[in-house]
């Protein structure tokens, strides 16, 4: 005769092997993050470093530049007013053509206006071929406004109280300059952006690849135990002397083990989307889930969704995301508490939300930035997955999004889920 203590179910615990190897699996994975994010901060540091350095050097070599272009129009100046205030001269005649022609080298803009306030010469200023002499002089009456604006004029001391001026523009190589640096700096953050987008999306297949081998390497690996396990099950069941219902609680925890085996076999495999009432689902399996956690857990469910209201979702997949919510729940609550579960549509959009509160301890907005990365828990035991897993089932097999609404430390969390829902007509 079997007691009624010993029909109980036995508690599972965790060999401490196979806990301290969670443990080191856990702080793996926080330390390839932390690296990478520190990696990332270093390239992004030396970027900038760059950029900045850029920018000051072509600055230096375009002040440097305006300068000597400067000088240049002072010594054109300087030879106009000594062409006119002195006599014939031929060889000094043959040393202002060199002067002019190195204005004209560097292509600086130049407009020389008379003691009369009248633009008599100007150099390196595109007029159109065809244009009038009233329409050369409109484009050089404008050009002079902007050279007026740009830069001091240059006096020209032509004697008895005469002076003209110099007006001049930046020559087009020193424009170039000038602007270069932006430019430069604009390819530099779209190069770095592009990189980093080809970084992220090679990262994340090579993650997913590892999910994908993972999840189905265990799903291989339960599959044999799951057949042998079911043997056991008929031959306890063909046995008389044995307790039928120790064979009907093995055979719940191997139905369990077969749902797990499902799930993980999905992962990496499109699953098959159909359309189910998620309030039926949601609170069916909530109380499924109450019966296996703490009996100090209260779990409330508040729907507020029409009774004829699916969404496009794999039920196993799905069940698989309010499990881990929930127990992440029950775990910062340390097995005392409530859950409330609420489940609405917002009017005018076409979403379903999904929250599960706790009353447990809350979180800090750090660790709420952390959360979803692999390997990082507040336990001392688990990996660190599961809200990573249900993450990742949520937005990448059911295109919705799982996200902590809100968290107040001493107070609880609430995480949201989204799905799109389908119209109802």
């Amino acid at each position: 005769m079997i007691s009624e203590t010993s029909k109980k179910k036995p508690r599972f615990r965790l060999h401490p092997t196979a806990i301290l190897n969670s443990q080191r699996l856990r702080r793996s994975l926080v330390d390839t993050y932390d690296q990478k994010s520190f990696y990332k901060y270093i390239i992004g540091i030396i970027l900038l470093i760059l950029s900045i350095g850029s920018l000051f050097y072509t600055d230096k070599l375009v002040e440097e530049l305006e300068q000597r272009e400067e000088r240049e129009v002072q010594l054109y100046a300087e030879g106009l007013r000594y062409v006119v205030n002195s006599p014939f001269d031929e060889n000094f005649n043959v040393v202002y053509q060199v002067i002019q022609d190195a204005v004209n080298f560097y292509q600086i803009p130049a407009i020389y206006v008379d003691e009369n306030n009248l633009a008599n010469q100007w150099m390196n200023i595109e007029l159109p071929e065809n244009a009038s002499k009233r329409e050369q002089e409109r484009i050089i009456q404008e050009k002079l406004e902007v050279m007026k604006l740009e830069h001091p004029r240059i006096p020209v001391e032509l004697g008895k109280g005469r002076t003209g001026y110099i007006y001049y523009s930046n020559s087009f190589l020193l424009t170039q300059l000038r602007y270069y640096p932006f430019l430069q700096l604009s390819v530099m953050l779209l190069i770095g952006y592009l990189a980093y987008l080809a970084f992220s999306s090679a990262r994340k297949a090579e993650q997913n690849r590892v999910w994908v081998g993972l999840a189905k390497e265990t799903a291989h690996q339960l599959g044999t135990p799951l057949s042998s396990l079911m043997a056991w099950v008929e031959y306890f069941r063909s046995d008389p002397s044995i307790d039928p219902s120790i064979a009907e609680e093995i055979e719940k925890d191997v139905i369990r083990l077969e749902m797990i085996t499902t799930r993980f076999s999905n992962i990496g495999s499109v699953p098959t989307l159909k359309d189910e009432p998620v309030a039926e689902i949601v609170t069916n399996f909530i109380s499924y889930l109450e019966k296996r956690v703490s009996s100090k857990v209260k779990f409330t469910v508040y729907n507020e969704l029409a009774a004829e209201q699916t969404a496009l979702i794999n039920k196993n997949l799905f069940e698989w995301v309010i499990e881990n919510v929930c127990k992440n729940a029950v775990d910062a609550m340390g097995g005392i508490g409530s859950i409330n579960v609420t489940l609405q549509a917002p009017p005018n959009t076409k979403e379903l939300w999904i929250d599960i509160s706790d009353t447990g301890k809350g979180m800090t907005k750090a660790n709420m930035n952390k959360i979803f990365n692999p390997g990082f828990s507040t336990k001392k035991r688990g990996w660190g997955l599961g809200l990573t897993l249900a993450k990742r089932i949520i937005e990448n097999y059911h295109s919705g999004k799982l996200f902590v609404k809100s968290s107040e430390v001493g107070k609880g969390t609430t995480f949201r889920i989204t799905l799109a829902a389908n119209i109802i007509e």
